[in-house]
């Protein structure tokens, strides 16, 4: 099978929709408020000014390939380039630093021919030689880094062919990596940023090629990006070619959602990530859009440590998964429109299969499993066997405004069958340090990413395998998604492995993360990319 890109599309009047062509791999986006906010002011776009974003969280890293957090990547999303991009409306991938590319009949090599004349922030070159050091330096990256090695997984080795051609060889078909290419995870960094530490690149920032530069880092407080003049390179999906609009972007880590809501209300910020479901009545009140896309990949779930006892007993976990009334949660905490979870996939992430009927709402199915595991009903309604009570940890951060009355709900609903949650919030700066310690019973959260192939970084023992599994018939399936050459043969293994996974309840799916974002009328053209964070090329204000 060879893949070569289309060419870059032509552009006609700004804000004309760029065609793309129909692609082999559908990806269904959910959006309100449309694609981009045009209330009041010009309608002609605009250069200069600065857009004020105010997010809920810091990772404590400012280097791409290192950081997982949505509230961070939306800065960072505008610093580093990728090779390729994907469409959110369709799934394909189409050019952006490489102008083409081709794809061995097995999946296993890669071959990227990069634009000329693109210069990274320090005045060095783009070259291949620039991508082999980007790439081979992913597996000797910290332990932050676990999207970009799980994509990198299998890598034999990485060729520059001449200045302007990079080879990747992989030791196994590896039909997931061109999707991988478009990811932050894998934008490109300069050679010197590249040789510097993981620990000084998340301190200190990276340099790259994107369209905005890293002005400023203040840890927990702000993150000031600064237009990158002669800026020439983007993506072809964007609107404008050249410069962005925008002179300066500043990002304010600001935890409490009200207080969000209230300074894009009076005009402290332009837009703010994390809307709380009890704010969007006023911000529509006062004219503010809500954009939404629902993101795809591994929806928001309560996902164990396998290896614990407490929860080594399929029947405890499965129990767990049918005592969750997920409407109820939806209803209670989140953004119109969010959808309760029908898989450990969301419904926008290609190959998702559907399994509600293996998530419904059964209070009394999850009491006769937790009775059949021998555990019996204690004192004030908790279980207990062999002295000991069904009490569980969960780690959760505090990188999205609904998390907390998320699991206060939760934590109700399984205190109704006997299982204690005890709720512990933890810093989204020591993720990795806790997934990596196994210090926990649960953990809450989400993984995005616009491809099936986020569920063998998730749960693959092969791999980082956080969550403790043990081997067993989920790895070859796992393997297998990522290798198939032939669409129908990659849905069908991705869909095998959502099977497994909720079948054995390694991980509980409970909602579909539907990110909301509150624009102010005077901000145009701000847009989703593929995994649902925010493409600011094209913005600007008027």
């Amino acid at each position: 099978m060879t893949i070569t890109a289309s060419p870059r599309p032509r552009r006609g009047l700004p804000g004309a929709v760029v065609a793309v062509a129909t692609a082999t791999m559908l990806l269904a986006a959910c959006t309100s408020g449309g694609d981009d906010t045009t209330g009041g002011g010009s309608s002609t776009p605009r250069s200069g000014g600065t857009l004020r974003f105010a997010v809920s969280s810091d990772a404590g890293c400012v280097d791409p390939q290192q950081v997982g957090s949505n509230d961070t990547i939306y800065s960072l999303r505008q610093v580093v380039d990728s090779l390729t991009d994907q469409d959110p409306a369709t799934g394909k991938i189409v050019p952006w630093l490489a102008k083409s590319w081709t794809v061995s009949k097995d999946a296993t090599t890669f071959t990227f021919k990069l634009r000329p004349g693109v210069t990274f922030s320090d005045g060095s070159k783009l070259t291949a030689q620039v991508v082999k050091e980007n790439f081979d330096a992913v597996p000797d990256l910290g332990p932050l880094a676990v999207l970009a090695k799980g994509y990198l997984s299998g890598i034999e080795s990485v060729t520059a062919v001449d200045p302007l051609t990079v080879r990747v060889s992989f030791a196994k078909p590896n039909a997931q990596f061109l999707q991988a290419s478009s990811t932050f995870s894998l934008g490109i960094e300069s050679s010197a940023s590249v040789k510097r530490t993981p620990q000084q690149r998340c301190s200190k920032g990276i340099v790259a090629s994107g369209p905005f530069t890293l002005a400023k880092y203040v840890p927990n407080q702000s993150i000031t990006l600064a237009k990158r003049r002669g800026y020439d390179w983007g993506s072809s999906l964007w609107r404008k070619r050249g410069e962005a609009y925008l002179d300066r972007l500043v990002f304010t880590i600001v935890p409490e959602a009200g207080v969000r809501t209230g300074s894009l209300q009076s005009g402290q910020v332009d837009a703010i990530g994390s809307v709380g479901k009890a704010d969007e009545a006023a911000l529509k009140g006062a004219g503010i859009a809500l954009q939404t896309r629902a993101n795809p990949g591994i929806v928001f779930n309560l996902a164990f440590n396998n290896a614990r006892p407490l929860v080594r007993d399929v029947r405890v976990r499965q129990a767990i998964q049918v005592a969750v009334n997920r409407q109820e949660i939806v209803d209670a905490v989140y953004p119109t429109g969010t959808r309760p979870a029908t898989s450990v996939l969301s419904h926008t992430t290609p190959q998702y299969a559907n399994l509600g009927s293996a998530l419904g709402y059964d209070q009394a199915k999850a009491r006769s499993l937790l009775t059949a595991a021998g555990w019996t009903v204690g004192s004030g309604g908790i279980r207990v066997k062999d002295g000991r009570r069904l009490s569980l940890s969960v780690r959760w951060f505090a990188n999205a405004a609904t998390n907390k009355p998320a699991l206060e709900l939760l934590q109700q609903q399984l205190k109704a069958v006997g299982v204690e949650l005890v709720l512990e919030e933890t810093p989204i700066a020591s993720i990795a340090t806790v997934q990596q310690s196994g210090n926990f019973d649960a953990l809450w959260g989400n993984i995005t990413r616009a491809d099936p192939d986020i569920l063998r970084s998730s749960y693959s023992t092969k791999l980082a395998n956080v969550y403790r599994l043990s081997a067993g018939p989920l790895d070859p399936v796992l393997a297998g998604q990522a290798a198939a050459t032939t669409p129908a043969r990659r849905a069908g293994l991705a869909a095998q492995a959502q099977r497994l996974v909720v079948g054995n309840a390694y991980a509980i799916p409970v909602v579909e993360l539907e990110t909301e974002l509150g624009v102010a009328k005077k901000v145009h053209d701000l847009r989703f990319e593929a995994s649902s964070r925010i493409q600011l090329h094209d913005t600007w204000i008027g």
